[in-house]
């Protein structure tokens, strides 16, 4: 029963994943995550730790985040209301796609989820209001080994939604320019 589409981006690692929905007058049904077909179809990984957070305004841009090795974070994101644009960068030293980047909108609506692995800076920014985002990730997070990149670093030149104003922590308005990054990972 378990059904889905796999889009491939224009970043070959980074995945798209919308699952299908069966439904009759009562609503759907979907299988949202399947290990055996995840490992057999996108990555090899185990997730050790499921995250949500809310995002009260629109506007609102979390990231770009990363983290370093040993505690490098692959996610599997997707949203449980409203709407979000989700964002990943390639910072791979050595990719043929560094700094470039790839981003899904998903929604409730849609259904769709966005793979984003190790060695790719995650950002979002919210679309509607009280927007609910949850994720998977592979690694604990790790306060020592946080990290992140300007999320309107012109080098990367993501074209994020025109807001009336963009919301941002402290951290994420002061994060470094991708060219400022040392080469945290190799490209294999």
């Amino acid at each position: 029963m378990y059904a889905l589409n796999l889009d491939q981006l224009e970043i070959e690692d980074v995945k798209k994943i919308t699952p299908a929905r069966f439904g009759d007058s009562r609503g759907y049904f979907s299988e949202i995550f399947k290990d055996s077909w995840f490992r057999s179809n996108v990555a090899d990984v185990s997730f050790v730790q499921d995250n949500e957070s809310l995002s009260a305004e629109p506007g609102t841009v979390r990231g770009l985040h990363f983290q370093l090795h040993p505690f490098a974070q692959g996610k599997l994101v997707r949203c449980l209301r409203g709407a979000l644009l989700d964002v990943a960068v390639d910072i791979r030293q050595g990719s043929a796609t560094y700094g470039k980047w790839v981003s899904a909108e998903l929604s409730p609506e849609n259904g769709a989820q966005l793979w984003v692995p190790g060695g790719f800076a995650h950002g979002f920014i919210t679309l509607q209001p009280d927007t609910i985002i949850s994720y998977k990730v592979t690694a604990p997070y790790s306060a020592e080994h946080d990290r992140g990149v300007r999320w309107d670093d012109p080098a990367i030149g993501i074209r994020w939604p025109r807001m009336d104003a963009y919301i941002l922590s402290d951290k994420d308005g002061k994060q470094p320019l991708l060219s400022e990054l040392p080469p945290y990972f190799q490209f294999s």
